[in-house]
């Protein structure tokens, strides 16, 4: 089968097969993959409830299509003129209207329930394990752990295409290092502990996106919003700006690298001395690896 026609059978058995097109998250956790159908893998309890309310909602619309595309077939046929050649002068059915006022509303609140069950869980902020705050510039991010979780920072930006093949060159797996997606520092956190995230902007609008992780909040100059995450799974996480913000809007990554707890105590000691001098702001700038202005 040509390689185009296989990419087509592949979308639309999963069109027609949704719960093929879900398994296929499965692999690959952190980044989307070429050819990609449906969420990006879980790796946190908000993630499993949208990936959750996301699979109820594919199946409800569907059910609901199939109904009214058949409905339609039904009325194409019995009515047509050729087979009914006196049309019916009902003006309405009371049953009828009753019916498609009801279903509907009773649909909205099996719709309207779980979502504001899912708001509400990502919105109240549970007591937090560790304080991060990540502040968008044009065009890298910079991170700020709180006092308690060790009070370092670091500015993480994209490696460039050099700097990739430098990492391949050093003995790192190129699938180790995507591109757009690869960055200098990566955020290191612990497996199963209530993250808090605190996100601003320096300069323009940003806004830090996670999807595996489920979470998504604008960074705005001036103000602080907040959002919190608990990773389930170990890996890496990448997620990418989501808000338009100038002509490198589109180089502008972030990773998170959730691993155990002795991992995270060790890594955190090496930190400490890597990130030990900063700038007046509070982030540190690596020679040589300035965020580029063009790419």
């Amino acid at each position: 089968m040509p390689h185009a026609w296989r990419r087509t059978a592949t979308v639309l058995a999963a069109a027609i097969l949704p719960t093929a097109a879900f398994a296929q998250a499965d692999r690959g956790f952190g980044q989307p993959y070429p050819w990609q159908l449906g969420l990006q893998g879980s790796a946190s309890e908000i993630m499993d409830f949208i990936t959750s309310l996301h699979t109820g909602l594919f199946w409800l619309i569907t059910v609901i299509s199939i109904f009214v595309l058949a409905l339609l077939a039904y009325c194409a046929v019995k009515f047509n003129e050729k087979a009914n050649p006196a049309p019916s002068k009902t003006t309405h059915n009371t049953t009828i209207e009753v019916v498609w006022t009801v279903v509907p509303v009773l649909i909205l609140m099996a719709i309207v329930i779980p979502s504001f069950r899912l708001l509400k869980f990502q919105e109240d902020i549970p007591p937090s394990d560790i304080t991060i705050k990540v502040t968008g510039k044009q065009w890298y991010w910079s991170v700020e752990y709180a006092k308690d979780a060790g009070g370092i920072a670091f500015d993480a930006i994209m490696l460039d295409e050099k700097q990739r093949a430098d990492a391949v060159a050093k003995g790192a797996k190129p699938a180790d290092v995507p591109r757009l997606l690869a960055v200098d520092n990566e955020i290191v956190l612990p497996i199963n502990k209530n993250i808090r995230v605190q996100v601003t902007a320096a300069d323009v609008m940003h806004a830090f996106a996670m999807p595996s992780l489920g979470v998504k909040r604008d960074a705005v100059p001036g103000r602080l919003n907040e959002t919190w995450f608990k990773a389930t799974r170990e890996g890496i996480y990448y997620g990418q700006c989501s808000e338009l913000c100038g002509t490198n809007h589109a180089f502008m990554p972030l990773a998170i690298r959730i691993v155990s707890e002795p991992q995270y105590a060790e890594w955190l000691e090496m930190a400490k001395k890597k990130f030990a001098s900063t700038t007046g702001d509070g982030a540190v700038r690596l020679a040589g690896n300035e965020p580029a202005v063009k790419q």
